[in-house]
C-alpha cells in the first residue's frame, strides 16, 4: 500500500500568512501540520509516499520534508501545475501509484489518534474504497455521505443545499485501483475541478464496494485561523512536559515543553504550552494553548491561546495577545496609545506598532 499526500493549493483562507508560505507547513505545536500526516501514514505501515506539490510552494515542501528519511519513509514529489481538484491529484499520480491500493491524505488535515484502525480495516476487507466520516451538526460546507443499512455508501454530495446527513467526508480516503477508471471519466465541476465526491459517487454508481469508517477521535481541517488554534490545542493537550531549556527566577505550571536552548527569565508559563529552540521569554506571561516556535523573543508582554512562528518578536506590549496566529519574522512592539485587547493574524515580515 502506498500513500498520496496533497500539498498544493493556494491556502486562501489563511491569507496573508500563506502569501509567502505553504499552508501545510504552518506549525501545530511547533511542527508543520503536514508532518502529522506523514507520521500517521508511517505509523500505519505506509512508507512509500508521493507528495503532490504546487509551483508556488513546492520548493518549500521539498526543503522541509526532504527524501522522507526523517519519517522513515521514501518520498516521491509529483508536480501539479494548477490546483484542479483532489481527484486531479490522483489522476496525475497514477504512474507513481501503479496498481497498488493507496491512502489519500490531504496535507492540511489533522486527525488526533492516527489512522491505524482505518487502514487495518481497509486491508482486511475487500473494499474498493473507504471514506472517513465525521459527524457534524451542519456539514453543508463539505462533502456529505448517505449510508445504506448494510454500511455501504449510497450517495456522496458536495456541499448539499438541503440537509441529507450529519456525516461529513473528511480529507483522508483509501482507494483500490478502480479509482483510476473514475478519475479518468468524471467531468470537471462548475468550478473547473475534478471533485473527489464525484469520484466516490462514480464508484458507488458502478456497484463497487465503497464503505465508510465513522471517526470518534478529533479531526480538524486546518484551513482557517480558528482551525489552526484548535489543532494546536488538541496536540498540546496530550503532550508531556519536557525541559531542555533554562529557567531563571521563573515558574512553569502544568505541562510545559521547553525545547533545546529556550530561556525563561523572570516569567511564568502556564501549560499546556511549548517554547521553541533558542526562544527567549523574559518578564512575560505565556498562557495555556500557546506554541512559540524557534528563535523568538517574548519580552514584557502576555500571550495565550496563540501560535507564533519562527524568528518573531513581541516586546513591551501593555496588553494581552490572545487567539492569534503570528507569522515568521514578525516584530510587534509598543507604541504610543492606550492599552486595549487586540487580536492578530499577521503575515510574514510584518511590523506592527501598538
Amino acid at each position: 500500500m502506498k500513500g498520496l499526500v496533497l500539498s498544493g493549493g493556494k491556502g486562501t483562507r489563511l491569507r496573508p500568512l500563506t502569501y509567502t508560505g505553504a499552508k501545510q507547513l504552518v506549525p501545530v505545536a511547533n511542527k508543520p501540520v503536514l508532518f502529522y500526516a506523514l507520521e500517521d501514514l508511517v505509523e500505519a505501515g505506509v512508507t512509500e509516499i508521493g507528495i503532490v506539490i504546487s509551483p508556488e510552494t513546492g520548493d518549500q515542501v521539498q526543503h522541509e520534508v526532504g527524501d522522507g528519511s526523517q519519517f522513515g519513509a521514501r518520498i516521491t514529489y509529483i508536480p501539479q501545475a494548477q490546483p484542479l481538484g483532489i481527484a486531479h491529484g490522483i489522476k496525475i499520480a497514477q504512474e507513481f501509484l501503479g496498481g497498488d491500493p493507496f491512502i489519500l491524505f490531504l496535507g492540511d488535515n489533522f486527525i488526533r489518534g492516527g489512522i491505524v484502525a482505518q487502514v487495518d480495516a481497509f486491508r482486511k476487507e475487500a473494499m474498493d474504497a473507504q471514506i472517513i466520516l465525521y459527524e457534524m451538526q451542519d456539514p453543508s460546507s463539505m462533502g456529505v455521505a448517505v449510508m445504506n443499512g448494510d454500511g455501504r455508501v449510497q450517495k456522496v454530495v458536495e456541499k448539499p443545499k438541503q440537509f441529507i446527513s450529519p456525516y461529513a467526508v473528511i480529507g483522508i480516503y483509501m482507494f483500490g485501483p478502480a479509482v483510476f477508471d473514475a478519475v479518468n471519466n468524471i467531468k470537471p465541476s462548475a468550478r473547473g475541478e475534478l471533485e473527489i465526491t464525484d469520484t466516490i459517487q462514480y464508484l458507488v454508481d458502478k456497484g463497487l464496494n465503497v464503505r465508510a469508517h465513522n471517526l470518534t477521535d478529533a479531526w480538524v481541517d486546518t484551513g482557517r485561523i480558528g482551525d489552526m488554534l484548535e489543532a494546536n490545542r488538541l496536540v498540546l493537550e496530550v503532550m508531556q512536559a519536557q525541559n531542555h531549556g533554562t529557567l531563571e527566577n521563573s515558574v512553569l505550571e502544568g505541562r510545559v515543553i521547553l525545547e533545546e536552548g529556550a530561556r525563561v527569565i523572570n516569567s511564568k508559563i502556564r501549560g499546556p504550552a511549548i517554547i521553541g529552540k533558542r526562544t527567549l521569554v523574559q518578564d512575560a506571561f505565556v498562557g495555556p494553548y500557546t506554541s512559540i516556535h524557534h528563535d523568538c523573543t517574548v519580552r514584557n508582554c502576555e500571550i495565550e491561546h496563540s501560535i507564533v512562528l519562527e524568528n518573531s518578536h513581541l516586546e513591551d506590549l501593555h496588553t494581552r495577545v490572545a487567539d492569534s496566529l503570528i507569522g515568521r519574522n514578525v516584530h510587534i512592539q509598543r507604541a504610543d496609545g492606550h492599552a486595549q485587547t487586540i487580536r492578530f493574524m499577521l503575515g510574514d515580515y510584518s511590523n506592527v506598532g501598538i
